[in-house]
């Protein structure tokens, strides 16, 4: 299971801090996402990572509607995005939302830093721990959240589909 806490953030001032924990910088992403229509409660998205030549389908279930923190995921890499993009299409599947992001990734003692500059809304910081015990991954989380300076008032609950949404006037 995927649990992840996303925070609203200033880009440069998170950026030090978690330098400062001395987690390990693992990679810059440029991520272009297209999400597809589909039930309230689950995802499906194809994300090209440009700068790296990857590209990837990804199914998520939402298990904790509303605050949108734990994940059941199933991802695999696919060798063509324009290609995937059009057997969905054929299946029936609706574009809904693009997403476009900047993405630098860190980790550290098995917590991962996603920390997103996201094209049209801002800066946001995803912490993330895979695990199947979700209280103990939450724990993590907000324990290193917390040395992050980063409250439950900084937490963003809604996801970037319902944020573009907003933005849009969708």
């Amino acid at each position: 299971m995927e649990i992840e806490v996303k925070f609203r953030i200033d880009f440069n001032q998170a950026r030090a801090a978690i330098e400062s924990l001395g987690a390990d910088f693992v990679r810059e992403e440029l991520q272009e996402d297209l999400y597809f229509s589909l039930h309230p409660h689950e995802l499906l998205r194809v994300r090209r990572i440009s700068n790296l030549g990857r590209s990837f389908l990804t199914y998520k279930r939402i298990a904790d509607p509303g605050r949108n923190e734990e994940f059941d995921e199933i991802e695999v890499e696919v060798s063509d995005f324009d290609g995937i993009v059009e057997i969905l299409k054929r299946l029936g599947f609706r574009e809904d939302i693009w997403i476009r992001k900047r993405r630098l990734v860190y980790q550290l003692d098995g917590v991962t830093f996603e920390l997103n500059e996201v094209e049209g809304l801002g800066a946001f910081l995803d912490i993330e721990v895979i695990s199947d015990n979700v209280e103990e991954a939450k724990r993590r989380i907000w324990e290193i959240a917390g040395r992050l300076g980063l409250t439950e008032e900084d937490v963003e609950p809604r996801l970037y589909q319902e944020l573009i949404r907003e933005v849009k006037g969708k």
